[in-house]
């Protein structure tokens, strides 16, 4: 999944040089945003979400933006009886909260590929979030960004818990593709 990650100068050169100015669309096939969190001490349980879009836009100045949309009620990690529970209110609540959506206010050239800083929504719940990602440009019309973003779960109001056994912390790993729009 991952293609060679840019350096920081070459990134901020084709941002500011305009060769990535533009709309662009995620790839779904191509996309995934996995969720591992550890479950009874030490299992983790972990899932992928099936329904991922989204968008960016890069301005003529190199400044980066965009949104990614996941259908909370895609999880999957190929227990049925889990996947129901973390539909359920207990968890994302999806019928009540379908989305699950992070925007990301700037992305820029950092030491370790890019720095984003936006906003991650759960449950109706926003809370600001950044992190790291690397950025790849593995071909003409293709950006590819990943990250390991850890997640606090109360933050967006998920505090089911029985006994203690299930990790307040959960994982999500992204691997972003974004095409010319």
């Amino acid at each position: 999944m991952n293609g060679p990650s840019m350096t920081a100068p070459a990134l901020l050169d084709l941002l500011k040089g305009g060769t990535l100015t533009g709309e662009w669309v995620l790839d779904p096939r191509n996309s995934s945003i996995r969720l591992k969190s550890k479950s009874m001490g030490v299992i983790p349980v972990k899932g992928i979400f099936r329904e991922v879009s989204g968008s960016g836009t890069v301005s003529p100045d190199g400044k980066a933006t965009g949104t990614l949309l996941v259908a909370a009620a895609s999880i999957d990690t190929q227990n049925t009886k889990r996947d129901t529970h973390l539909r359920s209110a207990d968890f994302f609540d999806s019928d009540n909260h379908p989305d699950i959506s992070f925007t990301a206010d700037d992305i820029r050239p950092s030491a370790q590929g890019v720095a984003v800083t936006g906003a991650l929504t759960i449950r109706g719940r926003t809370q600001p979030l950044s992190f790291d990602a690397r950025a790849s440009v593995p071909g003409d019309g293709e950006v590819w960004l990943d990250a390991e973003v850890r997640v606090h779960r109360a933050d967006f109001g998920i505090t089911w818990n029985v006994l203690g056994m299930v990790s307040q912390i959960s994982t999500l790993t992204v691997h972003a593709v974004f095409t010319r729009g």
